[in-house]
């Protein structure tokens, strides 16, 4: 392939994704046929199957770079032992919620759709191994800073919960008109007083269940 052929390749199937994304995003990925992709990245449908063998294909070529980029850097702050348990949690806690809000019209892409247990590894889809270890990140962030002797139900409990508070603080502002900037500012004492609650009423918990011993 020449270099003017690959670089029209390249073009193309940027085109593709770019339209994917953009109508994914706006109608949601079920209503979206490949055939409404291929029209909006000004090719053929059949041109769109060179490149992409499904609409799935997309959703995980849109999905997978940015949620390896945030695993990786949070996976790295976690190995921060400079810092105490709580502070790693609160820390890998807003780099997610400025990733969600940066994303905010693809976050349901990346989190939601074509989407299984977050607890269970046992998708063969890379995607989803993604998703699962973002969970598995939040789960080791929040046992650091509980009693290690807890009853191991309520301490998995305890990650879901503090996940899916995460996600409602996302979703509540995913409509937002407001900059990522302008709700960072405004928001992130709160958003650092809700990991704190969170956290306080896990401790509580997982003590008082100790004392019933």
């Amino acid at each position: 392939m020449s270099s003017k052929q690959e670089m029209r390749s390249e073009e193309t199937k940027r085109a593709i994704l770019t339209a994917a994304g953009e109508l994914f995003s706006k109608r949601g990925y079920d209503t979206v046929s490949i055939r409404e992709i291929a029209k909006a990245a000004g090719c053929s449908h059949t041109t769109l199957y060179i490149y992409f063998k499904d609409k799935e294909a997309l959703l995980h070529q849109l999905s997978e770079g940015p949620l390896q980029g945030l695993s990786e850097q949070m996976d790295s702050m976690l190995q921060d032992h400079s810092l105490a348990p709580e502070d790693r949690l609160r820390q890998i806690s807003l780099l997610f919620i400025r990733f969600a809000l940066a994303n905010r019209t693809m976050y349901t892409l990346f989190f939601m759709t074509k989407a299984t247990r977050i607890d269970v590894d046992t998708s063969e889809s890379q995607l989803q191994k993604l998703r699962n270890h973002l969970f598995d990140l939040f789960r080791r962030a929040v046992l650091n800073c509980l009693p290690a002797e807890g009853n191991q139900d309520d301490l998995l409990a305890y990650a879901r919960i503090y996940f899916y508070t995460l996600q409602g603080i996302v979703g509540t502002y995913t409509q937002s008109e407001e900059t990522l900037e302008e709700l960072m500012e405004r928001l992130t004492s709160t958003f650092e007083l809700t990991v704190d609650v969170m956290l306080l009423g896990m401790v509580q918990h997982a003590n008082k269940g100790e004392d019933l011993k």
